[in-house]
């Protein structure tokens, strides 16, 4: 089973990012969870969604504690909320953001991870380039999707198309192949520079 685990604010589509990582599960055949937790319900305030994808029926309900992945909606939560804790050494971490690891003064913070599976990704910027709004959902699952090799793009963009309606799907589309493409242009260059 693999487990993930996302941190937003209220109003940041954390609830729906969830939802769409499990239809995109179902759209490649695996079984999938999603929920979401709440704190005080509104705007702004904290939020966390899980989701669980496996091959098998899923029969566990509660939270997750032990995520395989952590995706961050805002990383502003870092220094506010423990988004690192139960994640693994080996685990995926993704975080909204234009800006490194090291911008974001989180390195020291992540030094038990493997680096090849740590990554930022300017998410809202790119659901601001292409809806106009600042709901970095569907493109951090793309990225999800690259980093992790969990879901195939067309899997992502199937979920976006059968929630949003069409103008609004359209936009989405274009902000998670575009962050799709970041992504996976990310994960080549270590390649790069150990083969020069």
């Amino acid at each position: 089973m693999f487990q993930v685990r996302i941190h937003g604010r209220g109003g940041q589509g954390v609830v729906t990012t969830a939802e769409l990582l499990s239809v995109a599960a179902f759209a490649e055949g695996r079984y999938a969870q999603a929920f979401p937790t709440f704190g005080s319900e509104r705007t702004g305030a904290p939020v966390t969604g899980f989701c669980r994808i496996d091959d098998r029926p899923i029969r566990s309900h509660e939270p997750v504690l032990r995520p395989d992945a952590v995706l961050v909606q805002d990383a502003t939560l870092a220094h506010q909320v423990d988004l690192f804790g139960g994640l693994g050494p080996d685990g995926y971490l993704l975080i909204n953001s234009a800006r490194s690891l090291a911008e974001l003064h989180l390195d020291a913070l992540v030094t038990r991870f493997d680096r090849r599976r740590l990554m930022t990704v300017g998410a809202t910027d790119l659901a601001m380039a292409h809806l106009g709004r600042p709901l970095p959902g569907t493109a951090l699952l793309a990225a999800f999707a690259a980093l992790t090799g969990q879901l195939g793009l067309p899997s992502v963009v199937a979920a976006i198309e059968e929630r949003f309606p069409d103008r609004i799907a359209a936009g989405n589309v274009a902000a998670a192949t575009s962050a799709y493409a970041m992504a996976r242009s990310q994960m080549e260059e270590p390649a790069r520079a150990s083969a020069d």
